[in-house]
């Protein structure tokens, strides 16, 4: 994280300058994404000008990263979600998988875990068959043994 003013920043820097306020604002976006700046201007009691700043220095500071859509995979066609354990058969190459499975189509994100195995996949295609097909790409892709627990139902997600 860097500030264009001083170079780099520490992250406890940054959390130790958010006040409530911001916490509040924080918690508005990340909850919808979409929320004017007229809205939390109301909620916060600040004129928007003061929110905008508001938000732009979170921005400039890094802790807000982005702004995206929440999409129902089921009707986008992605009906199934998995995760997949990995573990490196050869663990002088665990630091290249990351790099290697970023690329690929399916895989939503990737987690280093503590204990074994070394990372844990989100992954989301459309049918059974295609994750058959995404399991023998990442074996073709990363020598490593893998274990796949399909999601039934997702209750809820934040």
């Amino acid at each position: 994280m860097t500030n264009s003013d001083n170079g780099p920043v520490d992250a406890r820097t940054v959390v130790s300058q958010l006040d409530a306020t911001d916490g509040v604002i924080l918690d508005m976006l990340e909850k919808d994404g979409r929320a004017t700046l007229s809205h939390l201007s109301e909620v916060t009691g600040l004129s928007v000008s003061a929110v905008q700043s508001r938000v732009q220095k979170l921005e400039r500071r890094g802790v807000i990263r982005g702004y995206k859509a929440v999409i129902d995979d089921e009707r986008r066609g992605l009906a199934v979600n998995a995760y997949i354990a990995v573990t490196p058969i050869d663990y002088s190459q665990e630091a290249e998988i990351p790099d290697k499975l970023k690329n690929i189509d399916g895989i939503m994100s990737c987690d280093s875990v503590a204990g074994s195995p070394s990372f844990m996949l989100t992954v989301r295609v459309e049918s059974p068959s295609k994750l058959e097909e995404l399991l023998n790409l990442i074996h073709r892709t990363v020598s490593v043994s893998t274990e796949t627990t399909i999601v039934l139902q997702r209750y809820f997600a934040k």
